[in-house]
């Protein structure tokens, strides 16, 4: 079954009470048991499982070609599950960029859990073999990387880490399982924020964890989600499972203007460069058009001019709206240095860009008057 059509019917059933074609809501917090002290639906509460989110769940677990998936109230959440399945001590390797939330979480947060986490740049052939150490137990992938759209070999990592006991995750969410296939390439956990492309519309947050294999590593990730709690809603779940049906569709759009905004820019003399990976000068390339069937939505582009410069750009776009997040059907443009404080490694003169589903023409032209044209 293509990718098109498990967005339409994975995670979608007539319902049997009413014949309704879009599966109803169901708000409830908890379920009636039979006389025989079972649960005859295998609902109990709605922490740990709702008819929403299992078929959310069912859905995205097929979208990734994975066993199982499991659902949270943020993206964040879900990367936190994915780390809580280990213990004090442990080590992480991870990408040096990287969403500045997930650095933050494995700087912060999880040091006070005793998680040890090494920064390399993934990109780097051997990067990652030098920075693996005894206590190892995950690989963290992000690519294409936040915001400078670095790209990692999946399947090298993949390979290397399973010779050594090691797991690995990927966070998927720019790339969407439209345009990549993570467990296809040999790791055994994906990671999105929900929020973005899967939700698509502005108007929900969430998480997801898709795994290859129902057992091991998945069981921690879902007596986390179980025990502590951090679910979407009912009303969440029922939002993203509306969205995903067009999924397909809206990423080759978002893919299809980037890449003719990208060119614009990198042909433009007010630009000193352009991170994306559809442009055959970028640095992975090569990698990019191998792992990926298109190179998605997203980009980031360098000022001549410094900080300075690059605010009055993002400050004179009219279509493009200066905000945080990605993925929408909108265009946003962001410094994101200012956003990620005083660890960032993001040049100063930096914009990101989440390209949207508006006309390209419209968009370019839009960047040209803000760069002065």
């Amino acid at each position: 079954m293509k990718i098109e059509t498990m967005a339409v019917h994975k995670g979608r059933a007539v319902d049997p009470a009413t014949r309704a074609v879009t599966p109803p809501l169901h708000m409830s917090t908890t379920f009636e048991r039979d006389t025989d002290g079972s649960y005859p639906q295998g609902f109990i509460y709605g922490r740990s499982d709702n008819p929403n989110r299992r078929l959310l769940e069912e859905c995205l677990s097929a979208l990734e070609g994975g066993e199982s998936a499991a659902a949270f109230s943020s993206g964040m959440a879900a990367i936190m599950s994915v780390f809580q399945t280990l213990r004090p001590g442990d080590h992480v390797v991870a990408p040096s960029d990287i969403y500045h939330g997930t650095a933050k979480l494995l700087r912060e947060v999880m040091a006070w859990w005793g998680l040890q986490t090494t920064f390399v740049d993934m990109s780097e052939a051997g990067a990652v073999a030098g920075a693996v150490n005894d206590a190892t137990r995950m690989i963290f992938i992000e690519t294409p990387s936040n915001p400078q759209l670095k790209i990692t070999d999946v399947a090298a990592v993949a390979k290397f880490a399973r010779g050594r006991g090691i797991h690995t995750v990927c966070d998927n969410t720019w790339a969407t399982p439209v345009l990549q296939r993570p467990l296809e390439l040999g790791v055994d956990l994906v990671v999105h924020s929900s929020t973005k492309y899967l939700g698509g519309h502005g108007d929900v947050t969430g998480g997801v964890v898709v795994a290859a294999s129902s057992g091991g590593l998945f069981e921690r990730v879902r007596q986390v989600q179980h025990d502590g709690g951090a679910v979407p809603s009912p009303f969440d779940c029922w939002l993203l499972l509306r969205s995903i049906r067009t999924l397909p569709y809206r990423v080759r759009a978002h893919t299809s203007n980037a890449g003719r905004v990208a060119r614009f820019l990198a042909d433009h003399p007010k630009v000193a460069e352009v991170f994306y990976p559809g442009l055959p000068q970028h640095r992975g390339y090569d990698t990019a058009r191998r792992q990926m069937s298109d190179f998605g939505g997203m980009l980031s582009f360098r000022v001549k001019g410094g900080q300075e410069a690059a605010f009055g750009v993002a400050a004179r776009t009219q279509l493009f709206t200066r905000a945080t997040s990605l993925g929408s059907y909108e265009s946003l443009i962001e410094h994101r240095a200012s956003i990620e404080g005083p660890q960032s490694a993001t040049p100063e003169d930096l914009l990101r860009v989440s390209v949207g589903l508006e006309n390209a023409e419209d968009l370019i032209a839009d960047l040209g008057q803000a760069l002065g044209d």
